[in-house]
């Protein structure tokens, strides 16, 4: 019989330590006694009684407090922490490989960590510091159903935003920003082009929060004549000298007073110029420029809401703005997106955001994790594998009175002191690693170390490193009891292999998972590399209409092609490699009422595209205004646009464009080719002739002739016709392969992350590999007296880790497989996920694991077992 629990916990809660043997003492004899006599019940009842006269002060009283050997150390007790980090130190030092092994470890870890935080922070981070970034949204389109979907329109008409501003008292400001890169900028003997800039209202700078480093922000872009730069260029233009007040030429025709210098544009921003024009300016080039057609959708708007304005109800009244000023119910509505979702909700489905860039800060943070977690695992597995050598020393503690606590205290000093150790090789690997991730990644991330939130962040990861890494360590080898370790049947480790075993199988998991994920990505870009484009890219060059080249187009078309350096010639709407225009509501003989509200890319060229661009005619001829006057209002289509057409015999059918009462005569069909992104269907193309307006040229290069040579023969004729202009072109096989810019960097950040998951798993199953010999050095004497031979050793000894390879090989195929299979629906034209992605990344990941342990396997194997079995 026992006195009750509760009483027991609350008594011993309650007397002074000093007292505290004695009383229970007391209370479990007379417990006994009463309960042999009275029974059980009756004893209890008066355990509890007893109870209460222990509640005073002469019992409850503590002594001061005397630290015994054992307890957790006070903070305040610096000696006890000084001697935790020298025993610390000495054992670093004294084990310097598996000290090494162990630093580089997390050091990796770290790093990789602390690497794609760099990123995610800089992702996250996107726009978030413009000061009304709560009350700062841009104006988006909807159309209406179109293929049984609606779609978002980033672009809206131009005079959206001043009636906006004059119909809403909710509206505290609005800004219109169209890009512009075609603008010569002259200062004295100085000139540059191809430099981005933009045209915006005067109350850009007010809505958004771009320093100026001279001049004032209420001053800017007030005047058509006025001009706001970056420091950058201001340093191309004027050196180390102010720039405030000085005056600067566009085109050779317009001279503008600088009001204004920005500090340069941070990398998290969506905006990208190095020059502000006042929208005043835009209007005052008119045609080609300015357009105040409310069906025409070609500008950003933003608007800076009041505060207190609820943007739902606000997005409500503006949403059928268009359809009263354009007087028309079948054209697109209006909805706000927040300043803050910008960049990372950039997909929508019926104007709600459901996806964008947030998907891939997810994942790396994820991978971020998870590489800090299996460089964590490292830790714990080698600081374990080292228990046996570690055994006596904590035996010999506790039989001279060491608690757990202190131990505990003992092993978390080592855990810290490694980390820190770590951290600083982190640091300088991240140093190191940042220009080349940089130009990965495409932007410019930096350490802060200037900052001291950032030194905080630092000292937070590395606390946070330490007991991740250190606490399943200072635990599991604080609980070992002297009495096991010193008669010889120590065999605590061996219940600490189980969780090993699953760290393990959880780190080669997530490596493998990276592996397979990796070789699916490449699969997909090479798929998508691979795909017949439709037309011949290669000596196949882009010249955007700057200064004179549109006016002197025709004389510049015919000396190309009798200087020998091009073939052919033409220009067009947009460059092949480009998205089109894209159109609803087409109209044509034998219509579908669905297939008229289609999406339909609109393309233009004046003469000669198909044997420019090397496109397979398949009926009619070509567009060619030289020849054939009329042919400004014809149009030759894909196959794809004859197919929603359901035209039988397309060659001289008739399309109209009721907005606007056009009427177009079909005269040839071509071979699909790919417009926009190729991992997407070939959408319906219609090539208009040249009322459509051009911006850029395609000249086919002469094959005869070296890329040098023909480049040189084409700037040469640049440079007669447009003299002020440095000659810029554009390689349209190289503008094509930018656009696997994105998933060649996913890919490649995959790989790069796979390769360190790989390496640090590795030094985790080098580790467990290491435990795994130390506890069977006598078994493994015993088999070679017994006459084993090397091979049936190493086999002994490897077939556990291929079966812990295997095991996350298992687990790791459906992750992958699911995964994978949800990324590739984003992708029209895409792969299947065949069974050999598998079995590669298997046989790799069993490669590697069985490099890793035939170190200490092999090493084992050859050792003679005299050494192991000495002792007995």
């Amino acid at each position: 019989m026992t006195p009750p629990r509760f009483a027991d916990r609350l008594l011993n809660w309650l007397v002074a330590p000093h007292l505290r043997e004695e009383v229970l003492g007391d209370m479990h004899e007379r417990f006994q006694m009463r309960a042999k006599r009275l029974g059980a019940s009756q004893a209890r009842r008066r355990y509890w009684r007893d109870l209460l006269a222990y509640l005073r002060p002469a019992f409850i009283r503590r002594k001061p407090t005397v630290r015994r050997f054992g307890e957790f150390p006070n903070p305040k007790n610096t000696a006890m922490i000084r001697n935790h980090f020298k025993i610390a130190f000495r054992n670093l030092i004294g084990g310097k490989s598996f000290s090494a092994i162990n630093i580089s470890g997390l050091a990796v870890g770290m790093a990789g960590a602390v690497l794609i935080s760099l990123w995610l922070y800089n992702e996250i981070s996107f726009d978030r510091f413009h000061a009304h970034k709560d009350r700062l949204f841009q104006v988006y389109g909807l159309t209406g159903d179109i293929s049984g979907e609606r779609i978002a329109i980033s672009t809206t008409s131009q005079p959206l935003g001043p009636a906006l501003e004059k119909d809403y008292l909710e509206v505290e400001a609005i800004t219109r920003v169209r890009g512009i890169n075609k603008f010569l900028i002259r200062v004295n003997e100085k000139s540059f082009s191809g430099i981005e800039g933009a045209f915006v209202d005067a109350a850009f700078l007010n809505m958004f929060s771009f320093p100026l480093v001279e001049g004032t922000t209420h001053q800017q872009l007030t005047t058509v004549s006025s001009i706001v730069i970056t420091e950058k260029l201001a340093k191309k233009l004027f050196g180390d000298a102010p720039a405030l007040g000085k005056s600067i030429q566009l085109d050779s025709v317009d001279h503008f007073v600088i009001t204004g210098v920005l500090k340069d544009l941070p990398p998290n921003t969506r905006f990208s110029f190095e020059y502000l024009l006042p929208w005043a300016y835009l209007k005052k080039l008119g045609t080609g420029w300015s357009n105040d057609d409310w069906l025409s959708n070609n500008t950003p708007t933003y608007v800076l809401l009041k505060p207190n304005t609820d943007p739902a109800v606000f997005g409500g009244k503006i949403k059928d703005m268009t359809w009263r000023y354009a007087g028309r119910k079948d054209v697109w509505t209006h909805f706000l997106h927040l300043l803050s979702q910008w960049h990372l909700y950039s997909e929508f489905e019926n104007g709600k955001p459901v996806g964008g860039r947030i998907e891939t800060v997810r994942v790396f943070g994820l991978i971020a994790a998870f590489i800090l977690l299996i460089a964590c695992i490292n830790f714990m597995n080698l600081s374990t594998a080292r228990s046996e050598k570690r055994a006596k020393e904590i035996g010999i503690r506790k039989v001279a009175g060491a608690g757990r606590g202190l131990l505990i205290s003992q092993f978390m000093a080592e855990a810290v002191l490694t980390t820190c150790l770590a951290g600083s090789v982190a640091l300088l690997i991240v140093y190191l690693a940042l220009p080349p991730f940089n130009s990965l990644i495409g932007t410019q991330l930096s350490l802060p170390v200037s900052s001291v939130s950032f030194w905080l962040a630092v000292v937070g990861f590395i606390i946070l490193t330490s007991l991740l890494a250190g606490s399943y360590p200072a635990f599991y080898l604080s609980s070992f009891q002297p009495v096991g370790i010193f008669t010889k049947q120590f065999r605590k480790a061996q219940l600490g292999l189980s969780p090993r075993k699953g760290l393990v199988v959880l780190q080669f998991t997530f490596a493998i998972v990276l592996v397979i994920a990796t070789i699916i990505v490449r699969d997909q870009i090479i798929f998508a590399q691979e795909r017949d484009k439709g037309y011949a890219n290669n000596q196949l060059i882009r010249v955007d209409f700057v200064g004179d080249i549109e006016k002197h187009y025709s004389p510049i078309k015919q000396e190309l092609i009798r200087s020998g350096a091009a073939v052919a010639v033409t220009k067009t709407l947009t460059g092949l490699a480009h998205d089109g225009w894209r159109t609803w509501g087409l109209r044509w003989p034998g219509e579908n009422p669905k297939d008229t509200n289609t999406a339909i890319t609109l393309f233009s060229t004046d003469a000669h595209l198909v044997r420019t661009a090397g496109m397979k005619l398949i009926a009619g001829r070509d567009i060619d205004s030289q020849t054939y006057p009329s042919d400004s209002f014809a149009v030759v289509l894909n196959e794809t646009a004859v197919k929603l057409m359901g035209f039988k015999k397309p060659i001289g059918q008739i399309i109209t464009q009721p907005h606007d009462g056009l009427t177009w005569r079909v005269v040839g069909v071509v071979k699909d080719y790919i417009v926009g992104s190729p991992y997407e269907a070939i959408p319906p193309v219609v090539i208009q002739g040249p009322g459509a307006g051009f911006t850029t040229m395609h000249i086919k290069c002469n094959p005869a002739h070296s890329t040098a040579e023909n480049l040189a023969r084409v700037e040469e004729v640049f440079k007669k016709y447009n003299p002020a202009y440095p000659f810029d072109y554009h390689f349209v096989d190289q503008e094509y392969a930018a656009q696997f810019d994105n998933e060649q960097r996913t890919k490649t950040l995959a790989g790069l992350f796979a390769a360190l998951a790989i390496f640090i798993s590795c030094l985790g199953l080098f580790g467990l590999t290491s435990f795994t010999v130390e506890q069977a050095r006598k078994e493994i004497g015993i088999r070679k007296v017994l006459g084993a031979t090397v091979g049936q050793i190493v086999a002994f000894l490897s077939k556990d880790f291929l079966t812990l390879v295997g095991i996350a090989l298992l687990i790791a195929i459906p992750i992958t497989w699911y995964a994978m299979n949800q990324w590739l629906q984003d992708f029209t034209y895409r792969i299947g996920i065949s069974w050999w992605v598998f079995a590669t990344a298997g046989l790799l990941a069993v490669f590697i694991a069985l490099l890793t342990v035939s170190f200490h396997t092999v090493k084992a194997a050859l050792m003679n077992p005299v050494k192991s079995l000495r002792s007995e």
